[in-house]
């Protein structure tokens, strides 16, 4: 549990298309505008191995993944046994938890551990919803992307939706150890904020 209220940290890994994109900037200063301070930042190429570590691989996450997706299929009118072969929810989860990790090792991706009030739900709020395409303008993912679940799918490629946040404490606890390992965070106090 986070002793003092303003160091709450949380996670965030900018994927591929926000590299792509040159957004790297952008993502941090809309985070630091909001009184949030980076005190952990590092860009690398991930390895397989590195991703598919980060995303669960469990029977009831992939099965929930490929309903996810069936359900996309259902609401647009599509049928996912002529696309993708199969309605099967596992078998379609793990051919999208495989586009996941084909994604995630397309390019380098940054990682950081941001810190501040509410911190997991402030960069939440700040990034948008995960599908972009119904993001707000003004988030992240609204401003900087109009993918969507639909046409990824019919692609057979993950959704590209600029980065990764933590949902809960518990999870940013869990992927800065994963994601960081024992590198140090820093502390400083930033001008107007911290005094």
């Amino acid at each position: 549990m986070v002793q003092n209220l303003k160091e709450e940290k949380t996670f965030v890994l900018i994927k591929p298309d926000g590299v792509r994109k040159g957004l790297i900037g952008e993502v941090i200063k809309r985070f630091e505008q909001r009184d949030l301070k980076v005190v952990a930042l590092e860009m690398f190429q991930p390895s397989r191995e590195m991703i598919d570590k980060h995303y669960p691989s469990d029977v009831t996450w992939v099965e929930r993944l490929g309903s996810k997706s069936l359900s996309t299929y259902e609401k647009y009118d599509m049928d996912a046994k002529v696309i993708l072969g199969t309605d099967d929810p596992k078998k379609i989860g793990a051919m999208v938890r495989g586009w996941l990790v084909e994604y995630m090792t397309s390019a380098p991706l940054v990682r950081m551990v941001i810190e501040g009030v509410h911190a997991v739900d402030m960069v939440r709020k700040i990034a948008g919803p995960t599908l972009p395409y119904v993001a707000d303008m003004g988030t992240i993912r609204g401003d900087f992307s109009a993918d969507s679940p639909a046409v990824a799918n019919s692609e057979r490629r993950a959704v590209m939706n600029i980065l990764h946040a933590s949902e809960t404490p518990q999870e940013a606890e869990h992927e800065i150890a994963h994601w960081f390992g024992g590198k140090e965070t820093f502390k400083y106090k930033r001008f107007g904020v911290d005094e």
